[in-house]
């Protein structure tokens, strides 16, 4: 039996500059996304179309979510199968194509996890449950573009967790 899950964010354009959308140039591209009981994130367009450098585009967000996803479920994994994960990070790089019509598509994102889990814990294992972590991640499963795993793991005795 499946679970449906709803998630509500609301979206307010803040860069009317007294002349709406005038033309191209009249207006900002800064908006606000808001979810109830949570800080405000704010954004922009890339700065090649016109955006704010200062704040974070769609763009961005969307390989922030692919990174963060795959973490999230790599974490709960770890714990499952007895591996301990004392560091996480990654370097996710999303490509994008931009089209002759001014549209544009993403054609892929490459997620460069580096997890440091401790001296005890199944190195081998630790590595196979990257695998897993991608065939479930929901971000993953939601785009229609490949979206490329290339983890390393390192051990450590040091339970601190510093990369």
């Amino acid at each position: 039996m499946s679970k449906e899950h709803k998630y509500q964010t609301i979206l307010k354009w803040t860069g009317n500059r007294n002349r709406g959308t005038e033309n191209y140039q009249a207006y900002d591209r800064t908006y606000e996304i808001e979810v109830k009981g949570k800080p405000i994130v704010y954004g922009s367009s890339d700065p090649t179309f016109r955006g704010d450098k200062t704040k974070y585009n769609p763009e961005e967000l969307l390989v922030a979510s692919l990174s963060s996803c795959h973490m999230l479920w790599y974490l709960h994994l770890c714990s499952e199968a007895g591996i301990i994960a004392i560091a996480y990070r990654d370097i996710a790089i999303g490509k994008m194509e931009e089209m002759k019509n001014g549209s544009g598509k993403f054609t892929e994102v490459v997620l460069q996890p580096e997890a440091t889990i401790t001296t005890e814990s199944d190195l081998k294992k630790a590595k196979q449950l990257h695998q897993t972590a991608h065939k479930f991640c929901f971000i993953a499963n939601s785009v229609n573009f490949p979206v490329l795993c290339q983890p390393s793991i390192k051990q450590s005795s040091n339970r601190e967790g510093d990369l």
